[in-house]
C-alpha cells in the first residue's frame, strides 16, 4: 500500500497546530502544595505506565519480527509446543507485583499525607486553618466563615499562603467540590461531614466546580475562589461585615430550595440553625420541600411510563 507522504504531513502539520492553541490543563498548573503533590503523583504514574507501554511494545515488535513465519523457517529451528517454563512464569509473575508495588506505595503515601494540613509558609506558620463550611445545595454552593461571621454563595474569598479546612456537607443530594489548581475533590454528603484541606500559593481567580452529577442543574453549579494576600483578604471580611446584610431562616430556606441563584453574600451564617453534616441537619431540605421532590418524582415516573408505551 502506496503511503501519499504529503497528505500524511498535511495531517500531523494540522494536529500540531490544534494541540498549540489547547490551554494547559488546569490539574498540571498546580497553585498550591496540595495540587502539586497530587500533580506529582499523576506525572510519576503517567512516565511510569509510559515506560511500561514502551517496553511491551518493544518486546512485541521484536517478537513479531524474529519469531515470524518466513519460507526460511523448518520445523527443525523452531518448536511451538512448549509445556512450561518455570523461569519465564515467574517473571511475569514477579513483574506485575513489582509494577504495582511502585504505583501504589506512592499512591498511599501522597493520599495519608493529604488528609492532613499542608505545610505552612514560614510568615503564617503559627496560624491555625481558616474553616470554612462548604454546603452544596440542588444547585449552589454555600460557603460558611464561622469564625467571621460571614456567608457567600457561589463565591469565595481564601487568602494566601493559609491552610484553609473545607468542612464538607450537603443540604441533599450528594455533590463533590473541587477546585483543580488547588487541589483534588472530595465528596459532599447530608448527614455527615468530610474535610478538605487545601492551599493557595499564589493569588488568583480560579474555577471551581462540582464534580459529581447530581441532577439537571449539575453543568452549572460552579463557583470562584479569589485568593489573595491576608491583608486583602482581612478587607474583604470587614467590608462584608460591614455591609453585607443579616440572613435569615427564611431566606435560608428559599436559598436551598432547587433551582440556580447568582452570586450573594450575608453578614451572618446558616450554622446559627442548622449544620447539615450531622445527624440532626440531615433532613433539614427534605422537610421543607417534601411536595416539590413528590412532585418531580411523579413527573419521572409519568415520563418514564410514556416512553414505555410509545415504545410498544
Amino acid at each position: 500500500m502506496r503511503v501519499n507522504k504529503k497528505g500524511l504531513t498535511l495531517i500531523l502539520v494540522a494536529i500540531l497546530c490544534l494541540l498549540s492553541g489547547c490551554e494547559q490543563m488546569a490539574i498540571f498548573d498546580p497553585k498550591g502544595p496540595v495540587a502539586e503533590s497530587q500533580r506529582n503523583l499523576i506525572v510519576y504514574s503517567l512516565y511510569f505506565m509510559g515506560g511500561i507501554i514502551l517496553v511491551v511494545y518493544v518486546a512485541f515488535t521484536i517478537i513479531v519480527i524474529k519469531y515470524r513465519n518466513h519460507k526460511n523457517r523448518t520445523e527443525e529451528s523452531y518448536d511451538g509446543n512448549m509445556h512450561g517454563n518455570n523461569l519465564i512464569e515467574t517473571i511475569w509473575t514477579v513483574i506485575p507485583i513489582l509494577i504495582v508495588t511502585a504505583l501504589a506505595i506512592p499512591t498511599v503515601t501522597t493520599l495519608f499525607d493529604l488528609e492532613k494540613p499542608p505545610e505552612a509558609s514560614v510568615e503564617n506558620s503559627s496560624k491555625d486553618p481558616l474553616v470554612v463550611y462548604a454546603t452544596s445545595a440542588d444547585w449552589k454552593w454555600i460557603f460558611s466563615y464561622p469564625e467571621e461571621g460571614i456567608e457567600t454563595v457561589n463565591y469565595l474569598h481564601i487568602p494566601t499562603d493559609r491552610r484553609i479546612e473545607f468542612r464538607l456537607s450537603s443540604t441533599g443530594s450528594m455533590a463533590a467540590l473541587w477546585i483543580p489548581q488547588l487541589g483534588g475533590q472530595k465528596y459532599n454528603m447530608a448527614g455527615m461531614e468530610t474535610i478538605l484541606y487545601l492551599q493557595a500559593d499564589e493569588p488568583g481567580v480560579y474555577k471551581g466546580m462540582n464534580s459529581n452529577f447530581n441532577g439537571e442543574g449539575f453543568a452549572e453549579q460552579k463557583f470562584k475562589v479569589h485568593a489573595e494576600d491576608p491583608g486583602a483578604f482581612q478587607d474583604w471580611v470587614k467590608d462584608k461585615k460591614a455591609n453585607a446584610p443579616k440572613l435569615t431562616q427564611k431566606q435560608y430556606d428559599q436559598l436551598i430550595k432547587p433551582g440556580l441563584t447568582d452570586k450573594q453574600t450575608y453578614s451572618s451564617t446558616h450554622l446559627d440553625w442548622v449544620n447539615h453534616g450531622t445527624h440532626a441537619g440531615m433532613d433539614y431540605e427534605i422537610s421543607r420541600f417534601r411536595d416539590l421532590y413528590k412532585e418531580s418524582i411523579g413527573l419521572e415516573r409519568k415520563t418514564v411510563k410514556e416512553s414505555i408505551e410509545n415504545e410498544k
